[in-house]
């Protein structure tokens, strides 16, 4: 990338506090914050199930749950079985579906640079059943919702390790 001219001396400017990548980065701070958005995107919604498929304890969710909330990334739902008190739900609001292409393009960068031959997971477009990636592109392409990916386990990788179905 290069700076437009009047851009070019970085000693004369300076975004500050301004700066949209230091924002989220205080925003989605820990790794139990980014463990929830992906549990979100998983299709989990109840609390008891993010601590577990997140692999931490309850009160680093319920940090994490707060904090989403409190941004709007996530909203709380109210929801009851019959017979059974109620409970909530969390969801992710239209903001917490726009994380969709960088979530993705952790996993992206994840799988080719962290992981020991085959990656464990695929993220597929729901009835073609092409692979799904995250460019930076100038073209107007059409964005695929959250709701028309399908994850797919990958067989074993060269090593022998595998996501747990």
């Amino acid at each position: 990338m290069e700076f437009e001219e009047r851009l070019r001396d970085r000693e004369a400017w300076s975004i500050g506090d301004g700066c949209s990548a230091e924002r989220v980065l205080d925003l989605l701070s820990t790794k139990t914050v980014f463990l929830v958005i992906r549990e979100c995107f998983y299709g989990t919604s109840r609390f008891e199930d993010f601590a577990t498929r997140a692999g931490t304890s309850a009160p680093a969710v319920s940090r994490a749950l707060r904090q989403l909330e409190s941004a709007r990334i996530v909203a709380r739902v109210r929801y009851r079985e019959q017979g059974k008190r109620a409970h909530d739900e969390y969801r992710l609001t239209a903001a917490g579906e726009d994380l969709l292409p960088l979530f993705l393009s952790l996993m992206q960068w994840g799988d080719k640079y962290l992981q020991d031959g085959r990656p464990p997971l695929s993220f597929v477009e729901t009835g073609t059943g092409r692979a799904m990636r995250v460019r930076v592109t100038a073209d107007p392409t059409p964005e695929t919702p959250s709701a028309d990916i399908e994850i797919r386990l990958n067989p074993a990788g060269r090593h022998g390790r595998r996501c747990r179905p």
